[in-house]
This record gives structure tokens, C-alpha cells and sequence, in this order.
């Protein structure tokens, strides 16, 4: 009998009335694990999350104690920066979350990222850039609409940042100002990321015309391997003295990228593109998925949660689109306004929206390169934003 009682199965039904949460967690993992793998939604990611919240919400195991984490910043807890009672006490998940938490994880993404990105369309095209800042509208468009829907500003901004589609910066974002919402917010981020094709198509073709959309670009200017290496260097310096709390994000997918177009470190170049970023990625998907628990994915401001969310990555895509077409009332040489939807961070997907949808209205023309500019300047304007909001939210 003593053993009976300590398996889940006796926990799960003995009292089925309080564990009703978990049987719904589970469904719900459960239907992510199909998206994941049968669908093919971010699999890479949404796997491991929707396992994480599966093994959370097995009752009676102890991967993860979400009051340990939950109390860690109130100073009247036992569990107050108790990372000491957390290795005594913790389950395994609570060891991996340590990476969440101190947002390690997102950081070592980042250098993943940096050096695997190309930051030549971006160079040869400066004005890409604008397009780039201009998606970040939705960020800060949600986080006024979440305040309005009474969520404090650090839980407004944390939802906000899905704007940015970036799964990494939402979580480190989330991690330092709303630790309580990173589960409904990194399974809304990675959710929205993998329905970029699906999403931002329609909002692309009812905002132009015809006419706009059969704009064929000039081919951009060939880069070279100096401007390639002073770019990152440039760019990390001026954003660490612009927005500091934004250094890290920033920091990390610059070096990344320094690795990549300096020549002289293809081993660590190699590494941060396979390695780091696999190992980093199991990591990170278990520990954001075990944060899922019932008590606190279960709840209205959930929903909100996931209707700001695509309401912020809509916004986004349409002002990219929208700003384009502004300028070019003022540029000889004009843009498809196409490209200014890859101005979300969700690289390459995002570039090759605006490619297929203007190969549908002409298929001689090639917008992948022309896209990849805000695509990439998407990265670092979201990185930016969350520099901004942690400064105005921070502790």
C-alpha cells in the first residue's frame, strides 16, 4: 500500500477533483508534441518545450518545484536567491532552469545565431535597417494594449516582445521581468515563429498592390570581408552605450557573427553554429517547458496572452510593410514593400515569405537577398527593444 501511494497514478486520480490541471497539461503537451512532430512547427524547440511541460505536470516526480522559483526574488522567502537550497533540495529541471534564469541559454542562442548569419544584405542596404525598427512597432503597440488590459508593465512588456518573433529574446526578456508568464509566453513566441508562412502572407497581399508587389530591386552591392568585420565590432559598442541592457543579447550575436566573417576562427565559428546551438536548444526548451505548470498556464490571462501575441507579431509585420511603402514616396529607386514584413527577428523564415509571395506575382524576381537586410536588422532592433523595456522594468 506504501508503494502504491507513491506512484503517480495514485497521486494523478486519488484526488482527481484538485489534479484535474495536470490531465489537462498534459493534453495539452501532448497536442504540442503533435504539432512538433507531425506538423513540423519549430520542431526543434517545440519539442523539447512540449516535453518539459509534460514531465512537470507528471505528479509525484519532482523534475521541477516552481516555488522555489516563484519566491526566488521575494527577500521575506526561505527560498530567497537560495541557489544553495536548490541544490539540495531541487529536482533536475531545477538545475536546468538555473541556465533560464540567469538567461544564459538565450545569450549562448544568440552566438549560435551571429554566426550563422549573413550581415551583407544588411551592410550593402543601410536603409533595411529602418525597416528593421519599424517592426518593432508592434512590440511596444502590445505593451500598451496589455497595460490596458491591466497586466503590469513588466508582464506588458514580456508580452509585447512576441512582436519581435524571437523566441530567445522573449524568453530572456520574460526571465528577467515576468518569470511567471515564460511559459505561456515561449510557447506563444515559438507558436507564432513557425506560422510565419501563414500569418503574414494575407497581411503582405492586402496591404499592397499588384504593382507594388511586381517592384524588382536593383542587385545589391558586393560587401567586403573589412566592412563585414567592422560591422560587428561597430555595432556592439554603440548599442552597449545606447541601450546597456541590451549588451548582452547584442554582445553575443555580434561575436558570433565576428567568429564567422573574421576567417581565422572557423572552428569556434563551426561550433557555435552546431554544437553550442544544439546543446543549448535541448536545454532551453525542457527548462521553459517545465515552467508550464498548471497553476500557472491555466489561467484567462493565458489566453490574452496568445491573442496579444498574434496581435503583436500582425502589427509588426504590417508596419514593416507599411514603411516601406512610405519610403519610397521619397526614394528614386524603389522598394517592394514585401521585404518590410522580414522586418520580425524570425530569421531566414521571414525572408522567405517575401520571397515566395513576390515570386507569385512575378517569378523572375528575387527578394531573398533584399529581404535578408530587415530580416537580420529585425535581431538586433528586437534585442533593442528588450534592452529598452528591461531598463524602463528591471530591477
Amino acid at each position: 500500500m506504501n508503494f502504491l501511494q507513491q506512484t503517480g497514478f495514485y497521486m494523478l486520480f486519488a484526488d482527481i477533483v484538485h489534479n484535474y490541471g495536470n490531465l489537462i497539461m498534459i493534453l495539452i503537451s501532448l497536442f504540442l508534441l503533435w504539432l512538433g512532430i507531425h506538423k513540423k512547427f519549430e520542431p526543434l524547440l517545440l519539442i523539447g518545450i512540449a516535453f518539459g511541460m509534460l514531465l512537470t505536470n507528471l505528479p509525484g516526480a519532482g523534475l521541477y518545484n516552481g516555488e522555489l522559483w516563484a519566491n526566488f526574488m521575494n527577500e521575506g522567502s526561505q527560498y530567497y536567491h537560495s541557489y544553495g537550497y536548490i541544490m539540495s533540495n531541487g529536482g533536475l529541471i531545477d538545475f536546468l532552469y538555473i541556465g533560464v534564469k540567469t538567461c544564459i541559454y538565450p545569450c549562448l542562442i544568440f552566438v549560435g545565431i551571429g554566426a550563422m548569419t549573413d550581415f551583407g544584405p544588411l551592410i550593402s542596404n543601410p536603409k533595411s535597417l529602418l525597416l528593421g525598427a519599424a517592426a518593432q512597432v508592434g512590440i511596444f503597440f502590445t505593451f500598451i494594449v496589455a497595460r490596458l488590459l491591466n497586466f503590469t508593465g513588466p508582464e506588458s512588456a514580456s508580452i509585447g516582445i512576441i512582436g519581435g518573433a524571437d523566441g530567445p529574446t522573449a524568453i530572456f526578456t520574460t526571465s528577467k521581468l515576468a518569470p511567471g508568464l515564460l511559459g505561456a509566453i515561449a510557447v506563444a513566441a515559438y507558436s507564432y515563429m513557425a506560422l510565419v508562412p501563414v500569418i503574414q502572407p494575407p497581411i503582405m497581399r492586402l496591404l499592397t498592390t499588384k504593382k507594388e508587389r511586381n517592384i524588382v530591386m536593383k542587385p545589391l552591392r558586393e560587401v567586403s570581408q573589412k566592412e563585414k568585420i567592422i560591422f560587428p565590432i561597430a555595432v556592439t559598442i554603440f548599442v552597449a552605450l545606447l541601450v546597456p541592457s541590451a549588451t548582452a543579447l547584442v554582445g553575443c550575436l555580434m561575436l558570433g557573427n565576428l567568429w564567422k566573417e573574421s576567417g581565422v576562427a572557423e572552428r569556434l565559428c563551426k561550433t557555435a553554429q552546431n554544437e553550442l546551438m544544439n546543446i543549448v536548444t535541448i536545454f532551453l526548451g525542457i527548462s521553459v517547458g517545465a515552467t508550464a505548470t498548471a497553476e500557472t498556464f491555466l489561467q484567462l490571462g493565458t489566453l490574452k496572452i496568445i491573442l496579444l501575441g498574434v496581435c503583436a507579431f500582425a502589427i509588426a509585420t504590417a508596419c514593416g510593410v507599411l514603411f516601406a511603402k512610405f519610403m519610397n514616396l521619397f526614394l528614386k529607386n524603389k522598394i517592394n514593400p514585401l521585404i518590410g514584413s522580414a522586418g520580425v527577428s524570425a530569421v531566414p523564415m521571414a525572408a522567405r515569405v517575401s520571397q515566395k509571395v513576390g515570386q507569385r506575382e512575378n517569378p523572375s524576381n528575387f527578394l531573398l537577398m533584399h529581404a535578408m537586410g530587415p530580416n537580420v536588422a529585425g535581431v538586433i532592433g528586437s534585442a533593442i527593444a528588450a534592452g529598452v523595456l528591461i531598463a524602463l522594468f528591471g530591477h
